[in-house]
């Protein structure tokens, strides 16, 4: 099949991209001595996953319980939940998941901490926590290495301590690497081990070997590149995997054209950048507005015309991942195969 045959608006996914993706990550985490993590928020599918792990990633991010469920699923059987899972029913689905997979989870407070110390007692389970730092991102996270400490303390049984995770604000990787050195020393002081220290940021990956002491990093967006991630130096749009196909719908006025992917398909994040994406057949267009189902294309000249296609490099490529339910994987504008989006939706 030709990409000329599909319905728009869909998503393409070009396979050779995104191949040559996940081996230069590998290549560069083999080199630095760092373990890599993926999160498969960006792609939700598990034929990725396995990907990423066959090309020698420890084994994937989640950052909820309903995309590590799928994933398990699907035989991946080593998962972090980067995320305070909270509430007797995730903490019950956990101790299921637990049983299943080798399972680790993080925490940032006491009431997190309580919650899984309860249910690795009360279901038999065991797993492991790493205490998420806040090393400048300003999310969650203790506010100094010594409450990660205290945190640490606390868990016990069949709730492990094993270690400190963090995601930064991107560009602040001197940040960040400082907290960790100083909290690996509180750490040290106490005679307590810290056997994982986890970071993570596509916008930052390339500069992941300057942190001290870190063992793996936790990518996302690498796996597609997006139009953020070119303008934040860590791709070039040549790496970019994930395009949505639109149709030129109408053309109101020789500078505005209309196409068929609006917030449904595009995101409406905009991230610092003008426009919500790129279209690299027509680079002098700015994608200037989003309806829920209108995207609106203005340039003084060379619109394309009605029933033009255009592939569009959107401004975050993991929102768009979770408004389809299946992805064209494509090899230049061949149509290889359809693949179902297996953890879309499971935001909880």
């Amino acid at each position: 099949m030709h990409i000329d045959t599909l319905s728009t608006p869909c998503v393409l996914v070009d396979i050779d991209r995104v191949k040559a993706n996940i081996g230069r990550a590998q290549t560069y985490a083999n080199t630095h001595g760092f373990a890599l993590r993926p999160h498969i928020k960006t792609h939700k599918i598990p034929a990725f996953a396995r990907l990423q792990v066959e090309a020698g990633a420890r084994g994937i991010t989640c950052q909820k319980l309903g995309e590590a469920e799928v994933m398990a699923d699907a035989g991946l059987d080593d998962i972090l939940i980067s995320y305070n899972l909270v509430g007797i029913d995730k903490l019950t689905r956990l101790a299921a998941l637990a049983r299943r997979v080798r399972l680790t989870v993080a925490a940032d407070s006491p009431y997190t901490v309580a919650g899984y110390n309860d249910i690795a007692r009360a279901a038999d389970v065991s797993f492991d926590v790493l205490i998420e730092c806040d090393t400048g991102g300003g999310r969650c996270g203790v506010q100094t290495p010594e409450d990660a400490l205290t945190l640490a303390a606390t868990l016990g049984g069949g709730a492990r301590f094993a270690g400190l995770m963090t995601y930064p604000a991107a560009g602040k990787t001197a940040e960040m690497a400082a907290w960790i050195d100083r909290a690996l020393a509180v750490f040290s002081a106490a005679s307590v081990p810290v056997g994982t220290v986890s970071a993570g940021g596509t916008p930052d990956l390339w500069r992941a070997h300057t942190t001290p002491g870190l063992t793996e990093y936790r990518p996302g967006t690498y796996v597609y590149m997006d139009r953020s991630q070119v303008a934040a130096g860590a791709a070039t749009m040549a790496d970019c995997a994930l395009t949505v196909l639109a149709t030129v719908v109408s053309k109101p006025r020789p500078d505005r054209a209309i196409i068929d992917a609006g917030t449904k398909s595009l995101t409406s994040d905009l991230l610092g950048m003008e426009g919500f994406g790129h279209v690299p057949a027509c680079p002098q267009a700015i994608v200037s507005g989003l309806s829920e189902e209108h995207g609106i294309l203005r340039a003084e000249h060379g619109l394309p015309e009605i029933g033009a296609r255009l592939r569009i490099v959107p401004n975050h490529a993991c929102v768009v991942s979770n408004m389809f339910d299946h992805v064209y994987l494509v090899s230049g504008d061949r149509v290889l195969d359809c693949i179902p989006v297996a953890a879309r939706g499971r935001v909880s």
